[in-house]
């Protein structure tokens, strides 16, 4: 800032009085003047005087003002003129009318220079190089004319006046810069001239679009789109301006070909390398302008292929030298790859239609030798990529190698992989942009000067392009951002990006002392805009990233307060910026730039909630104040709805006062005040944010509203180790939140409606979906959780135990449990689909629902109808899920036995309700009779786990008053002592009914013994009576596929071959049928329940199971039975089925190829040998069947017939033969 004197004061205090008075008079109605005046005469001399003062004004910057000589002394009095305390002191019309016809006279003033001269000379005249004076003068002109008033007269003055095309065009860099709403009027202004001018073939308006268009461009992409895009947009498509007519593409040709000997290199470099579509039958048009284009190129020595592939030819001056352009193409598209992981667009377009210059100078930039790190780096991974798409010579790439190796060998130690191919950022760079921050912040502290903050925000860029290098100021053209939130990669703009976000920082604490944000301006936009609009962005954010995430309980309340005003100005600019990919840890592949950094907030830890609520309150006041004529529609495009919902459980959950009823103030907006004060207590700012009435009123959008399942979501990720509140303050928290605050809360509010069940419900399904998801992955409860499932809030599995417990007691029973409802609705959801994927979802759902189980009371299995007091408890949706879920994942005792706990669950909630039964030996007899024909795995599961189970019950049941367990508990007692005493050899004691449990329990009991034992146990079992034999059989081919179905269990293996084969034996000695246990239904009267207790693998898998036993059965006489063609083939067709379906690689092969079994070979290999061994079989069964084995033959291939060919043939050849036979053979008619 420059001290003035006393007598410059009172100078510039007489200037400002005497052009008020000179306003008055020269631009006041003649009806408000004093009668003493002389209308005509008054008005017209104050005029005079005015004019001929901006005219010395004008000349003077015209001819060059020395900083300390009196002309510019002069000059800068006459500009503070126009200072805001003169617009204050007068009537806003007539100051109006002084300003507007100031910028005319400024305009139209010395129109000497002509188009030619404009379009070689507009570079000269941007923003940054135009004369402080002038640009001040501008900027105080446009403090009371609008933007669209100001483009307006600029429109005037061009359709009806000479202009002075300098400073028409400095005028316009003014308005892009200083006013980002002027950036739209000039774009539709552009359109409109442009249109006009293919209209009427007007050739003064095409020439006014292009100079604007240029001019606009030359301040970056921050403000206007680049040259070459705006280029390409209005004639590089079908729909183009000149599309029309054959006269519209003369005309364009004829137009730029008048310019060919003024323009700048980069722009005939882009008409040549984006020319205008054009109709193939104007294409002599099109080539004789490239012709002319590329001769002016040849005169000025410049190759119409150097162009750089990211170059901004709006900010170009002289064309560069290709190599230095090139290097700095190629750190560019390192960056670019190295935040996507894809090789650039630009890079994939330049390696077709711009191969000269890729092949001649892009490569040999990025093939620079080096000595290659040990770990790849960006440049060496993007090279790799390159190489895969065939984008590098082979040839080339050798000699790179070659070259690299020898690089490697002569200066090992010059290797720095970590610096390589990374700019300098040093300290000498870095200080022309520091002192221009520095002004910047000077301004902050004067509110006088805030008009003068966007022409310093220019000044900034400009010193940001000259730290980055014009390859810097492309808009980040992404598509996509890919960071990782978990470690983000900070490259070399580290330094800055942290000098760009200290700035800011420092620059909104400043400006926040003497105004509030309303107050401040554009500045804070234009200083997002300039991070956005260079390709700093990917930087920013992880830096942002490290900053929210990792460092939030560090940073000071400046930061605190920059931070979130810098998310709310992002926030502002989402519609231009691309999304951003965290990387892993989100299911969300990618996410607007809001919704990223509401990600990067966290509440699951003391420190952390703190910090959330710090910065969501920060962003929500900020944003509310920023945008205080509008704040609620602010409040929704700046920010995150999950940052508003946040802030309401950080604020619920850290302020106790928040949650008491508190009438609501009536303020306007929030208090901003405290926010910039050293010591800021947040929590009180926070209840102050909460308590606005405004504010209160924006949160019952329904978009904002913090649910009851928002809550669950945010509260499950607090682990209670880290938890700020106490056990006893935790407690009655969740206690008031649940049953206070959202229990009562109506449903269209996002609370419960006053149904405990749909709370209870919505919190059943968080859990499951929180203890499923990525979030956690931190540490782990118990071995009981899902492998590095974060423990989370587990208290809410209180909560859940307390809720339960109460609807348990006013439950409808005629609907059954609302928890099972809950279990039905998420596995149907998940239901049709055999994809890997979605199969092992499931698999992972249905293990939450058995966990959650085993987490409520046992009672939650069992209901019962009141009117029917003395029936047995209802427990039908538990045994559909044992039945349709929960056996697929019976991998105990061969497939035959649920998991111990929920096996130990379900008895315990079954002597639970007989304790409360009238007859509580009758309730568990119906229940236990109950689970014989609906569950049976429930039976088998018993049995399983009898000997840990067996003094358990006897002692409740003792407990509960009873002497005698009942019947059916009894039942299994005796089918448990049927199988040890079977064991032993002089056992008679006959099996007890039904054969199927004791078939069960001897089956658990040879899995017991010793392996030498095995024969010893089947040559008894051949004594039994025939009902034992087939159940024990089916259970003993389930553990055969189980065996199987379980790595490294060989020995296994091979015990269950030897209990199926001498099952077998049995069933074959006796003449037992056993070919209907591999094609049972559920249907069957006999036997189909025990498809019940069948995994569906295993169920699939039989015809594997049947194939095993093959050497055991090949030469026994049920193989000449008529039905047994049938199975075979039934079997073969879908083991092929399975073997294509992939489904056979689960199965583990015999390894020891040395063991047979009664001295006959079997396979023992893989599910392709066994294949082979199956088919063979059936071609040499097939010609040995009798006639009446084929009959049905079609009904049996219908559908399968191309899964084996030459079976098909086979057996389609061998039924057409027995036909035959019949129809020759004569018949019997006596």
């Amino acid at each position: 800032m420059e001290a003035s004197s006393p007598s410059d004061d009172t100078a510039r205090a007489m200037l400002s009085d005497f052009v008020q008075l000179l306003v008055l008079k020269a631009f006041q109605d003649n009806s408000d003047l004093g009668r003493t005046a002389e209308p005509g005469k008054m008005p017209q001399v104050a005029l005079d005087v005015l004019q001929n003062m901006l005219s010395f004004v004008l000349d003077s910057l015209a001819a060059g003002l020395q900083e300390e000589s009196p002309a510019h002394k002069v000059v800068r009095h006459w500009v503070d003129a126009f200072s805001t305390r003169v617009c204050h002191a007068m009537a806003p019309d007539p100051l109006k009318k002084f300003f507007r016809h100031t910028l005319v006279q400024t305009l139209t003033h010395s129109p000497v220079l002509t188009v030619s001269d404009a379009v070689q000379m507009q570079r000269e005249w941007s923003f940054a190089r135009t004369h402080p004076l002038l640009t001040s003068l501008y900027r105080r002109l446009f403090v009371l004319l609008s933007p669209e008033e100001a483009v307006s007269c600029l429109q005037d003055v061009l359709a009806e006046q000479e202009v002075n095309w300098q400073r028409v065009l400095s005028c316009v860099s003014v308005l892009v810069i200083c006013f980002p709403e002027a950036q739209q009027l000039l774009r539709d202004w552009v359109a409109q001239l442009l249109a006009a001018a293919f209209e009427s073939f007007h050739l003064d308006s095409m020439v006014t679009a292009f100079l604007i268009v240029r001019q606009a461009a030359l301040e970056g992409p921050a403000v206007f789109p680049s040259y070459v895009e705006w280029f390409k947009a209005s004639f590089g498509s079908a729909s183009g301006y000149h599309s029309c007519s054959k006269k519209s593409v003369v005309f364009l040709f004829k137009f730029l070909s008048d310019l060919v000997p003024w323009e700048a290199p980069r722009y005939l470099q882009v008409h040549i390398l984006h020319p205008p579509l054009v109709p193939s039958k104007y294409r002599c048009l099109l080539g004789d302008y490239v012709s002319l284009a590329r001769t002016r190129l040849a005169d000025l020595k410049v190759s119409p292929e150097n162009m750089g592939l990211y170059e901004d030819v709006s900010l170009a001056g002289d064309a560069e030298e290709p190599r230095s352009q090139a290097a700095q193409d190629v750190e560019k598209a390192i960056s670019m790859f190295e935040h996507t992981g894809k090789i650039p667009v630009p890079v994939l377009e330049a390696s077709i239609f711009r191969r000269s210059y890729y092949v001649s100078h892009f490569l040999p930039a990025l093939l620079m030798p080096r000595v290659l790190p040990e770990v790849p780096d960006a440049r060496a991974a993007f090279i790799e990529s390159l190489r895969r798409a065939d984008k590098i010579p082979p040839a080339v790439y050798a000699a790179y190698c070659q070259a690299c190796a020898a690089a490697g060998e002569e200066k090992p130690e010059c290797a720095d992989p970590g610096t390589g191919t990374e700019p300098c950022c040093g300290e000498e760079a870095l200080e022309p942009l520091r002192a221009a921050l520095g002004q910047l912040r000077a301004l902050m502290a004067n509110p006088m000067q805030y008009d003068a903050l966007s022409a310093q925000m220019g000044a900034v860029a400009e010193k940001l392009d000259a730290v980055l290098g014009r390859r810097k100021d492309e808009v980040c053209s992404e598509e996509t951002i890919q960071l990782s939130s978990l470690a983000p990669d900070v490259s070399w703009q580290y330094q800055v990006v942290d000098l760009l976000l200290t700035a800011f920082c420092q620059d909104l604490t400043a400006a926040c002392s003497f105004v509030p944000p309303e107050r401040q301006g554009p500045w804070a936009t234009l200083f997002v805009r300039t991070l956005c609009a260079r390709a700093l962005l990917p930087a920013v954010l992880a830096r942002l990233c490290q900053l929210l995430r990792h460092q939030g309980p560090s940073l000071s309340a400046s930061h605190v307060l920059g931070l979130a005003a810098l998310a709310v100005h992002l926030g502002e600019a989402r519609a231009t910026l691309p999304e951003v990919d965290p990387g892993p840890a989100t299911a969300t592949r990618s996410l607007p730039v809001p919704e990223f950094l509401d990600g990067l907030l966290s509440c699951h830890a003391g420190e952390s909630a703190l910090f959330c609520l710090k910065f969501c309150t920060a962003a929500i006041a900020y944003s509310w104040c920023r945008f205080s004529p509008q704040p609620h529609r602010a409040l929704r495009s700046c920010l995150s709805p999950g940052l508003i919902k946040k802030f309401q459980f950080a604020v619920l959950r850290l302020v106790s006062k928040a949650r008491e009823p508190h009438p609501v103030e009536s303020k306007a907006s929030p208090p901003w005040r405290p926010f910039c004060l050293p010591s800021t207590d947040w929590r009180s700012a926070a209840l102050a944010l909460w308590r606005q009435s405004s504010f209160r009123e924006l949160l019952e959008e329904p978009e904002l509203q913090l649910t009851y399942r928002d809550w669950l979501q945010l509260e499950v990720e607090i682990s209670p180790g880290a938890d700020p509140l106490s056990d006893t303050e935790r407690h009655d928290f969740q206690q008031w939140a649940i049953h206070e605050h959202f229990l009562p809360a109506p449903l269209a509010s996002g609370g419960c409606g006053g149904d405990l069940e749909v709370a209870s419900t919505v919190l059943i399904d968080v859990l499951m979906d929180f203890y499923q998801s990525p979030r956690s992955c931190d540490h782990t409860e118990s071995p009981t959780w899902p492998h590095g499932g974060h423990k989370g809030n587990v208290d809410l599995f209180c909560r859940l135990q307390e809720m339960a417990a109460d609807l348990n007691l006013s439950c409808p029973v005629s609907q059954g449990h609302f928890v099972f409802r809950v279990f039905h609705r998420r596995l149907k959801a998940l239901a049709g689909g055999r994809a890997a994927a979605t199969s092992l979802w499931r698999q992972q759902e249905v293990l939450m629902c058995k966990r959650l189980l085993l987490r409520l009371p046992a009672s939650v299995l069992f209901w019962r109808e009141e009117a029917e007091e003395s029936a047995a408890p209802s427990c039908e949706e538990f045994f559909h899920l044992v039945n349709s879920e929960l056996r697929n994942f019976c991998t105990h005792r061969g497939a035959l036995s649920l998991t111990h706990d929920i096996t130990v669950h379900f008895f315990r909630g079954l002597l639970n309700t007989c304790s409360r039964s009238l007859d509580p030996s009758q309730t568990a007899n119906l229940t236990l009779a109950q689970c014989q024909t609906r569950c049976p795995l429930l039976v088998t599961s018993a049995l399983s786990w009898w000997s840990s189970l067996e003094s358990v019950l006897c002692g409740r049941w003792q407990k509960s008053g009873q002497v005698t367990l009942p019947q059916e508990l009894q039942r299994l007692r005796e089918a448990q002592q049927f199988a040890h005493s079977f064991l032993s050899p002089d056992s008679t004691s006959p099996a007890p009914s039904p054969a199927w449990v004791s078939a069960a329990a001897l089956y658990f009991a040879v899995q017991r013994v010793r392996k030498d034992d095995v024969r010893r146990v089947l040559k008894q079992l051949d004594y039994e009576k025939e009902e034992l034999l087939g159940p024990f059989f089916f259970f003993s081919l389930l553990g055969l596929l189980s065996s199987h179905l379980t790595p490294s269990a060989t020995a296994d293996s091979l015990t269950a071959m030897e209990v199926c084969a001498g099952v077998l034996v049995c069933l074959e000695r006796r003449k037992l049928p056993w070919l209907g246990l591999f094609q049972l239904t559920k249907a069957d009267a006999r036997l189909g329940h025990l498809l019940r207790m069948a995994p569906d693998q295993h169920t699939r898998l039989l015809p594997f199971a049947f194939y095993r036993l093959l050497p055991h059965f090949a030469e026994a006489a049920s193989v000449r039975d008529e039905g047994f063609l049938h199975v075979a083939v039934d079997m073969y067709l879908r083991l092929v089925q399975l073997f294509v379906g992939g489904e056979t690689t689960s199965v583990s092969p015999l390894t020891d190829r040395s063991l047979q079994l009664q001295g006959q070979p079997w396979p023992q290999g893989s599910p392709v040998e066994l294949l082979r061994e199956a088919r063979l079989f059936l071609l040499q069964l097939i010609p040995q069947c009798p006639g009446q084995c084929f009959s049905g033959m079609a009904e049996l291939l219908a559908g399968r017939a191309d899964c084996d060919p030459e079976v098909t043939s086979a057996l389609l050849h061998r039924q057409q033969a027995v036909t035959d036979e019949d129809l020759y053979q004569e018949p019997h008619l006596f």
